[in-house]
């Protein structure tokens, strides 16, 4: 007799389109998922005919078009799929006619580019730290930046018991500057300027991997399949060669420098 396929409860809600995996182990470990009416442990593996459920809600295996949104979030929207909890959350604001979520996070005071899909998979492959994916900001400050604050943060800060990697950072005006990070520590550019004695007074993703911000804020708008080609080589390049030091991005666009 064939052995049926098993799959871990978290790959399987973001296989469906619900959300991310670590999400789902979120939702496990709050014990507001079960399968056959019963809560699971972390890790738990359903095969086919599980009836699996989130806060009460079937959840079946997803048969949608993916969908892929570059969304400019404004300050204030948090990016959470918890609608019940949070009210200014990203999925009301958004207002998509089905399920989508964010890719990673851009906490409540930044404002910037943010990605919203139903492809559990590209969000797992975008969110690991190892691939070294950019994600470009501009940051203003409450005082005038100097050469050693340039050098200091480029050079790797510390904080969060680890030091930031090293990245590219270049002065724009008295109080502002751009950073391309390739690592993703919680309000890591807040914490870096806090330990340098400066504080963000604004905070603004410009750029992910090869997509540009170019709508207004509070505007979204789909990713093409020419811009999807490229993430998805660039997922496929980065996961293939492990490192722990940014690499130099193949793409030709990637280190444009522009006036702002």
């Amino acid at each position: 007799m064939e052995e049926k396929k098993q799959t871990r409860i978290n790959k399987y809600l973001s296989e469906a389109g619900y959300c991310s995996r670590r999400a789902a182990d979120k939702l496990i470990d709050q014990g507001r998922v079960t399968i056959n009416g019963k809560v699971p442990e972390m890790g738990t593996k359903i095969t086919e005919g599980d009836e699996v459920r989130v806060n009460g809600e079937l959840i079946t295996s997803s048969t949608e078009k993916p969908v892929y949104i570059a969304l400019n979030k404004p300050v204030g929207i948090v990016c959470t799929t918890d609608t019940r909890v949070e009210k200014d959350n990203i999925i009301d604001f958004i207002n998509y006619p089905s399920r989508i979520f964010p890719i990673g996070r851009l906490d409540k005071p930044s404002e910037g580019l943010i990605f919203l899909t139903n492809d559990g998979d590209i969000v797992n492959k975008i969110l690991r730290a190892r691939n070294n994916h950019e994600k470009e900001y501009e940051v203003w400050v409450d005082k005038p930046i100097t050469p050693s604050f340039i050098q200091q943060m480029s050079n790797g800060v510390p904080i969060l018991d680890t030091v930031t990697r090293k990245c590219h950072v270049e002065q724009l005006s008295r109080f502002s500057f751009k950073i391309i990070l390739t690592q993703g520590l919680n309000r890591q550019i807040r914490r870096m300027c806090e330990a340098l004695d400066y504080e963000v007074t604004r905070l603004k993703r410009n750029r992910i991997m090869n997509i540009e911000l170019d709508v207004p804020v509070g505007k979204w708008r789909y990713i093409s399949d020419t811009e999807m080609e490229e993430i998805n080589r660039l997922v496929e390049d980065s996961a293939k060669t492990h490192t722990d030091a940014p690499k130099e991005p193949k793409h030709p666009n990637l280190r444009r420098n522009r006036n702002r």
